[in-house]
C-alpha cells in the first residue's frame, strides 16, 4: 500500500540523536478550520512545520507517515489494527520509536490491541491525539505531539529505549496503553488508568516511574501477529436486563467469547434463569470472560453469593483488566487457534502487563 511520507531534519547543525517515525491516522487532531467552506478539515501534513514549528527544534529525526484515507478513530476496525502492525514492522529496524496520532474515542481499544499484535516489542509505540484540533487556538495538540515525540526519543545512559512499550500519552500523563480508558469526552485530562500508576509525568522535567515500566531487554526478536477474531460480544449487566436480551446475545450464530461486564467485584444477578443461560453457553465452549463495571478495582469471582456461581460454572476472572484490553484480548486470542483449553488459559493470565494476578 502506498504511504504518504514528510521527513523533517533538525534545525540544529549537531548529530541527530535517534529517529521518530510519526503514523497519522485520523482523529481530531489533524484537523484545521477552513474559512473558506467554515468548517473543520484534515490539513496537509506538508504544513506541519507551520502548524507545530517546534517540531524543528527537536534534536531527532523524524518523519511523518500517513493513511492514504485518514479516518474519524469511531470507524477504527481489526483491520487498521493489523495495517498499523504491519507498518510498525516494516519500518522496525529503520526506526528508533514510532509515534501514532489517532482520535481519542477509541485510542484506547487500538493501544490495547497493537500491545497483543506487536509481541517483544522493545522499542516505544506511542499513541496521542488531542481534544481540539490543531488549527484551534486553545488546542491541546501541540504539547500531546510534542511530549509524544521527546518521549519516544528518550533514551537511557547506555542509549537503550526508556520505554519499550505500547502506551498513551495524554495530557501531562504517559500510560500503558492496555490500561488505559477516556473518561472525559469535555477535558483535556481525558485518559486514566485508575489500575496501574502512570509511567511517566511530563510537567517543567519530565519525571519517569521506572518501577512500573517494563524494561529494555536486549535481543528481542519482534514477532507482529495481524489476525484477530471478532466472534466476541459484550454483555453488560443492569438492573432489570431481561431473559430475552441475555439469550439473544449468547445466542448470536459463530460468537466464540462474551466480556460479561458485572457489577462491582464481579457480581451477576442470581437469577436461575441467568444462571442457566450462562452455564448453557460454557456447554457450548463460549468463551465468558468476566469483567468489572468500575473503572477502579477488581474482579474477586467468590468474594460474593452473587458472583460464588459464575466462578464454579468455568466464568474466567479478568481481574483487574479494562474492558477495552479484555474484547481485543479475545479477539486476539481466539485468532491464535490455540488447541484445547488455550484460550481460556491465556485469557486468565497476563500477556503484555494488562491485568494484575
Amino acid at each position: 500500500m502506498s504511504y504518504t511520507k514528510i521527513h523533517i531534519n533538525p534545525i540544529s547543525p549537531e548529530p541527530t540523536t535517534g529517529s521518530v517515525l510519526v503514523i497519522y491516522t485520523g482523529g481530531t487532531l489533524g484537523m484545521v478550520y477552513e474559512t473558506k467552506g467554515k468548517q473543520l478539515v484534515p490539513f496537509d501534513f506538508q504544513q506541519i512545520i507551520e502548524k507545530v514549528p517546534e517540531i524543528s527544534r527537536l534534536d531527532f529525526d523524524i518523519t511523518f507517515l500517513s493513511l492514504p484515507e485518514p479516518i474519524d478513530s469511531s470507524n477504527m476496525n481489526p483491520a487498521i489494527w493489523v495495517e498499523l502492525a504491519t507498518i510498525i514492522e516494516a519500518h522496525y529496524e529503520q526506526f528508533d520509536s514510532f509515534v501514532i496520532l489517532h482520535g481519542t474515542d477509541t485510542m484506547a481499544y487500538t493501544a490495547s490491541a497493537l500491545s497483543y499484535l506487536l509481541e517483544n516489542l522493545n522499542k516505544p509505540v506511542i499513541l496521542t491525539g488531542a481534544q481540539l484540533p490543531i488549527g484551534v487556538a486553545r488546542s491541546d495538540a501541540r504539547e500531546n505531539v510534542i511530549t509524544a515525540l521527546e518521549l519516544a526519543a528518550a533514551k537511557n545512559a547506555e542509549g537503550h529505549p526508556i520505554i519499550t512499550e505500547v502506551c498513551i500519552y495524554f495530557n501531562s500523563n504517559l500510560l500503558r496503553g492496555n490500561r488505559s480508558k477516556k473518561q472525559e469526552s469535555s477535558d483535556f485530562n481525558a485518559f486514566h488508568s485508575e489500575n496501574y500508576p502512570a509511567l511517566a509525568n511530563a510537567g517543567v522535567n519530565i519525571e519517569y516511574n521506572f518501577p512500573y515500566i517494563k524494561p529494555y531487554k536486549p535481543g528481542l526478536k519482534l514477532n507482529v501477529h495481524k489476525s484477530f477474531d471478532s466472534n466476541v460480544a459484550f454483555l453488560k449487566m443492569f438492573p432489570g436486563i431481561s431473559r430475552q436480551v441475555v439469550e439473544s446475545i449468547l445466542n448470536i450464530e459463530g460468537l466464540r467469547g462474551i466480556v460479561l461486564e458485572t457489577y462491582g467485584a464481579g457480581n451477576a444477578t442470581t437469577e436461575p434463569w441467568f444462571l442457566n443461560a450462562v452455564s448453557n453457553a460454557i456447554e457450548k465452549d463460549i468463551v465468558i470472560f468476566n469483567v468489572s463495571q468500575c473503572d477502579g478495582g477488581r474482579v474477586s469471582q467468590g468474594q460474593y453469593q452473587t458472583s460464588k456461581f459464575l466462578q464454579q460454572i468455568g466464568v474466567i476472572s479478568g481481574s483487574d483488566i479494562t474492558a477495552e484490553a479484555a474484547i481485543t484480548k479475545m479477539m486476539y486470542v481466539f485468532a491464535c487457534e490455540r488447541p484445547g483449553g488455550a484460550c481460556v488459559d491465556l485469557l486468565g493470565k497476563p500477556l503484555r502487563g494488562e491485568m494484575s494476578i
